[in-house]
């Protein structure tokens, strides 16, 4: 049985808004988006609000851990709704396309650091950065 976007948020301890509805919808389809694309996303789908709020939904998402951002070189931060791996990031430094990279070596934290003693790595984030098919068939 899949959860509903409201039995989530419930769940994760955050009040069932149309906002943060809303959010989580336009987002399930627009995986790496930005606040400002998920703004215009949510007012083709008719929901109006400001741009702060949808930062200030995707912030509350984001603590949550219903939603996880990521900054890519030059880019502003990206938000997506796949939470339950510690996968990475393929960035295009042409178009600046996002795709999603499975964890290098099968389990989190996917790469293993020298950490300080007594440190205890949990997640690691990679980004690959290089020319997407699309680019490198247009040049």
């Amino acid at each position: 049985m899949t959860e509903t976007d409201a039995e989530l948020l419930r769940e994760h301890g955050l009040r069932v808004t149309q906002g943060r509805l809303a959010v989580l919808d336009v987002l399930a389809g627009m995986p790496h988006a930005d606040a400002e694309s998920l703004h215009r996303g949510l007012a083709a789908a008719g929901h109006e609000t400001s741009v702060q709020s949808v930062h200030n939904m995707l912030g509350d998402l984001t603590v949550a851990g219903l939603v996880r951002r990521f900054e890519p070189e030059r880019s502003p931060a990206r938000y997506e709704r796949r939470v339950d791996d510690n996968h990475h990031h393929a960035v295009c430094a042409r178009c600046g396309k996002v795709e999603d990279v499975d964890c290098i070596v099968g389990e989190a934290p996917c790469l293993h650091a020298d950490a300080p003693p007594g440190f205890t790595v949990e997640a690691a984030q990679v980004t690959f950065v290089g020319v997407c098919a699309d680019c490198a068939k247009a040049a």
